[in-house]
């Protein structure tokens, strides 16, 4: 197990030629863009292309006046690559598992470490969580996208998706929250009784609460963002 010669290794292990879908999972790992015009990615997240494609951070005004005083609240929040031209690219986040949705005029809220890549017909937006400033380092932030295109995002392991019922409100670490419906917006609430067991921040326990009708995606990891802040 695991003891190829290069030959086995090589056809294991190598790229689908054959797979042409604009976002195709080349493995559960690595995310190949069939691009044929523009991607939205997050910066530092290419790993490998082929073909004549060209590369820009995203500028200040590109997104707009108010996404900028956004970003600029959440300390840079999710800096973000657009790839232009036409070829194959590669991309990956920290050996995270890929997950790809087909929205079609739905929405989906993402926190804003666990977003990979997203067509150029997703309209998106910058959520601040207010009431977690101060409480958190980091993570203060979620992506709104929403319309009819491919969405990428990322999870430590295996994601657990939790179904939000009328009457049944979920609670979740927000550190293990990745993404929930468009339709839900999460409360926060404390509890000092299990500080001891839960929470990175100050001590106290703080959780999401969503309730209404949805669902929330949750990652068996608690993740530790790291402020914009240098």
């Amino acid at each position: 197990m695991g003891k190829f010669s290069l030959n086995e290794f090589v056809r294991k292990t190598q790229q689908d030629d054959q797979e042409n879908d604009y976002f195709e999972l080349e493995t559960e790992r690595v995310l190949e863009v069939n691009l044929n015009g523009d991607v939205w990615s997050k910066m530092g997240a290419m790993i490998s292309y082929t073909g004549d494609i060209k590369f820009e951070r995203e500028r200040v005004l590109e997104h707009g006046l108010g996404k900028m005083f956004k970003k600029a609240l959440t300390g840079e929040g999710t800096q973000l690559m657009k790839a232009s031209g036409k070829g194959r690219l590669y991309l990956a986040d920290q050996g995270k598992k890929i997950t790809v949705f087909d929205l079609n005029k739905e929405s989906i809220c993402v926190n804003g470490n666990d977003l990979l890549a997203f067509e150029p017909s997703i309209e998106w937006d910058i959520r601040l969580m207010r009431k977690m400033a101060g409480i958190m380092s980091g993570g203060l932030f979620n992506v709104t996208l929403q319309g009819t295109g491919k969405v990428a995002i990322t999870t430590h392991f295996e994601p657990l998706t939790l179904l939000v019922k009328p009457g049944e409100t979920v609670y979740t670490d927000p550190h293990a929250t990745v993404a929930w419906s468009g339709n839900l917006t999460p409360e926060f609430k404390t509890d000092i009784s299990f500080r001891t067991f839960i929470g990175r921040g100050s001590g106290e326990s703080i959780q999401m609460a969503f309730s209404g009708e949805g669902f929330v995606i949750i990652q068996p990891f608690e993740e530790v963002y790291m402020s914009g802040e240098s």
